[in-house]
């Protein structure tokens, strides 16, 4: 796995950088085919994507702050200098949601109705981006027991620890987890949703689900933990969003069957 993909003069394309772009185009390319049912534009879809990418960004650098807020507040040059290192998933989730609310309101549109195919979008992004870290090195797993099968980074620019030694394969574990997802929100729409916002919902529970199982499996402590070690600061938000979603699930499900009665 090489974090550093090639070299171009004095231009190096990175792995992490190189697969989010292509978790964009396929984001981009969802909501243009489904543009004219959406009612955007492709500057709609434009300024829609500059959007959610402004909340992951931020989202993901602000929660990554939060693990280690002392140690960062210390050494904020180091901080900044790395901007394109260390990003939090539910970080980016939990900021570009309340971004999204506004941006669609501002325009009279339906907020849930809009993030089952914003959703679709995102869970592209994140699939994808999960190929870019395993490339990486980052979001690594632990040591393979004996007889488990993993993977092996060796390159030293890897963010992976230890090099050299079978790691579990969290990266692709998670990846699988968000396309299964896809999967099921594609056979969702195409079945024919309940209620706006069900299709969106079925993304944010399986990720929650999962993302807490893989958690148990990740080898890169400086994440931050909770109560004495018990849960990492994902999984904990992991709980948050799953209780949230079934909560939300219930009351969405209910005002979507009060609307067609």
């Amino acid at each position: 796995m090489k974090p550093e993909l090639f070299h171009i003069g004095g231009i190096t394309l990175y792995s992490y950088g190189f697969f989010i772009l292509l978790g964009m185009v396929a984001a981009f390319l969802h909501l243009y085919f489904n543009r004219a049912r959406l009612g955007l534009d492709v500057d709609s879809i434009s300024e829609l994507i500059l959007w959610c990418g402004a909340g992951v960004f931020v989202g993901g650098k602000l929660f990554f702050f939060f693990e280690d807020p002392v140690g960062y507040w210390n050494n904020m040059g180091h901080f900044f200098s790395h901007l394109g290192d260390g990003f939090v998933f539910y970080g980016s989730f939990l900021v570009t949601l309340p971004l999204l609310y506004w941006w669609f309101k501002r325009r009279g549109w339906d907020f849930w109705d809009r993030m089952d195919d914003v959703g679709i979008a995102g869970a592209w992004v994140h699939a994808i981006g999960k190929i870019g870290c395993l490339m990486a090195g980052c979001c690594h797993g632990l040591v393979c027991k004996p007889g488990a099968w993993g993977i092996v980074f060796r390159d030293p620019k890897s963010h992976a620890e230890p090099l050299g030694e079978a790691l579990y394969p969290v990266q692709l574990w998670d990846s699988g987890i968000i396309l299964l997802s896809i999967a099921m929100m594609y056979w969702l729409q195409r079945r024919g949703k309940l209620f706006s916002g069900q299709v969106f919902l079925v993304y944010a529970f399986v990720y929650g689900i999962g993302r807490y199982i893989t958690e148990s499996y990740r080898g890169d402590g400086a994440r931050g933990f909770l109560f004495d070690g018990q849960l990492s600061h994902s999984q904990f938000i992991a709980i948050l969003v799953v209780s949230v979603t079934l909560l939300m699930y219930g009351y969405l499900r209910k005002r979507g069957l009060k609307t067609t009665t």
